[in-house]
């Protein structure tokens, strides 16, 4: 029998400020809700690009870091699980998602690309880059 895989990377930009809050028993939990682009020729041959929304859920110390570092509009890469949701609306009416429960959030730079290490990376705008990251094209060890 094949394996289960339940796996989602996207980078793309925050479309509004974080919005932290915490359960009843204190836990952090930050909704952030990223637009992410695809390129596709339109009717005309001409490639356009075309945002994606998505709601991503961070939890705990990671949450909280989101909040306090990240704005409208920052570059973001997502490491995380799709999951699947359903509730009954005060309407009455049936409702249902599919958000993105992030393993790791990495903060990036405006032009930046991820780094392929796969470790979570959070550096706030204030502190300096890692030893060794790649600032200069010419410096990727890659």
């Amino acid at each position: 029998m094949a394996a289960n895989i339940n796996r989602v990377v996207l980078v793309g930009n925050l479309t509004r400020d974080p919005e932290l809050r915490n359960t009843p028993s204190g836990t952090a939990v930050c909704s952030l809700r990223i637009a992410v682009n695809t390129r596709r020729k339109d009717s005309t041959g001409q490639w356009t690009e075309k945002p994606n929304y998505f709601d991503i859920t961070v939890w705990g110390n990671q949450g909280e870091s989101c909040a306090q570092y990240l704005a409208k509009g920052r570059p973001v890469a997502v490491d995380g699980r799709l999951e699947w949701r359903e509730w009954t609306a005060q309407d009455g009416g049936k409702r249902e998602s599919i958000d993105i429960i992030a393993d790791a959030i990495q903060f990036l730079a405006n032009g930046q690309n991820p780094t392929p290490t796969g470790g979570a990376s959070q550096t706030a705008p204030d502190e300096p880059a890692a030893a060794g990251a790649a600032d200069d094209p010419d410096d990727i060890p890659f």
